[in-house]
This record gives structure tokens, sequence and C-alpha cells, in this order.
């Protein structure tokens, strides 16, 4: 992928939803998960330092609820946008909307990050989509973290956990995140869900028979955007600190590494 010559703008979801506190804040007595200590540092710094290490990164900007728990944690130069309430997908879309494209998209709970991930992806990307997933095959996952528990989405052609790394590479890549929208809006209603995406889907998901490239056409076909599931060759990529066993599990990863 080409990157604008100033480098490419990324922004970090952080917020929380709004009067659900967050289980692993709490457990760690913090305000939000972003800053969850991680190893000794606040996991949400992890991730930025990582991306300020990626050669294609230009812009950082964290999308949080309160903009005051960051204070001293961020350093300088890293933009601020207030969180949507109504979830990441709409917390997105402000960011499409303030940035423009192309964007990238990543979690403050992704503390492994690395910017050799940020890049494979990036080089991966097709010069036709416009919008593309990083993903992390289940057997690339086993094999690199095989105490890990995630949850894999299982295609006929490919078994796979998401990586938190997303680009929304042109214009036309909104209408995904609007999609994702409404998808966010029904999470409570598998059904609807299920409507949403078309029955047809369904049924061939619920066979074994929905592939990569059927899953990627339903996507266009709904939004008018190409889309594109990018496999990563690291399965620590499908790690985030979501759970506390993730997070033990972050802290003996970084561990493992730093003794390397």
């Amino acid at each position: 992928m080409n990157t604008p010559s100033n480098g490419l703008t990324v922004l970090v979801l952080a917020g929380t939803r709004p009067g659900v506190p967050d289980p692993m804040a709490v457990a760690a007595g913090v305000s939000h998960k972003a800053i969850l200590p991680v190893g000794g540092t606040p996991m949400i710094l992890r991730v930025i330092t990582a991306l300020q290490a990626t050669p294609a990164v230009g812009r950082i900007a964290v999308c949080i609820d309160d903009p005051s728990v960051l204070k001293g944690i961020v350093p300088a130069g890293i933009d601020i946008l207030p969180s949507r309430p109504e979830g990441p997908s709409a917390s997105v879309l402000a960011g499409l909307t303030q940035f423009g494209t192309p964007l990238l998209v990543t979690t403050a709970d992704n503390a492994l990050l690395r910017p050799e991930w940020i890049t494979e992806f990036l080089e991966k990307c097709g010069p036709r989509s416009d919008v593309a997933a990083a993903v992390a095959p289940e057997v690339t996952v086993l094999r690199d973290v095989p105490v890990t528990k995630r949850t894999f989405i299982r295609l006929s052609d490919l078994a796979f956990s998401g990586c938190n790394l997303f680009l929304f590479r042109t214009p036309a890549a909104v209408n995904v995140a609007a999609l994702w929208l409404r998808v966010e809006k029904n999470r409570k209603h598998p059904l609807r869900i299920a409507w949403l995406l078309g029955p047809f889907v369904l049924l061939k998901a619920v066979l074994k028979k929905l592939s990569r490239a059927d899953l990627c056409s339903r996507i266009t076909k709904m939004t008018g955007a190409k889309a594109e599931l990018i496999c990563l060759s690291d399965g620590r990529a499908a790690v985030d600190v979501d759970k506390p066993a993730d997070l033990v599990l972050t802290e003996k990863l970084l561990a493992a590494e730093a003794s390397a």
C-alpha cells in the first residue's frame, strides 16, 4: 500500500461504554482499561510506542470518553478525540469524518502490537481494496501461542481470529463503518444481524460452506466497498487484553521477549 507522504493517520479506540464499567479496569483499580498496567506500562502507551516506531505512521489520535485519564500517560503530539457513546463503530465514523481516508484503526488493548505486524498488514493490502482487516489464522495462533483461548471465526477455507487492526483505505470504506454501526446496534439481537447479512449468507455459514471470498463479496454487495482479510504471519497478533487470562498471557509473552 502507498501511504501519504506525511504518513498514515491512526485512530486508537480507548473509550468505554457509558454506565458500563469494564471489569478489567475495576479489578486493576483504574477508571479505564486503556490505562491498565501491562508489565508496569499503561497498555495504551505500549500501543502508541509501537505506532510511533512504524515507518508508515504519521499522525496518531486517541479516541476516549474522558481525555483527563490520559494526562501524564500519553506523550505530546498525540491528538485526542471524544469517543461516541454509541460504541466503537460510531467513533470510527467520527474519525473518518475528521481525518478522512486512509485511516488505520486499532485498539488500546492491543498491548502486544508490533511495528512489523503493522508493516506486514499494510504491505499485504491489495491496491484495489477499500477496507481491510488483519486476521491471524487458527493454525498460526496455535503454533505461536498454544496456551491461548481465542474465539475463532470458521469459514469453509479459513479459521481465524481478529487482530484489532483495520485499514479504511478509501472513501468507500465509510460505508463499511456504517454497516458495522448497524450490526453493533443489534448486537443483542442475533436474528436481526442474521437478517441484516442475508439468509443465504447465514445458511452457508451454518452449513460451513461460507468461504473467505463469499464473506468479502457479501460485504462488497452491501456497501459497495471491496473488502479484504489479511492474514498475518505471527499468531501473537491475535492476543489482546480482554480478560484476566489475557493479561497474564500478555505479560508472560513480554517477559519472554525481554529475556530472549
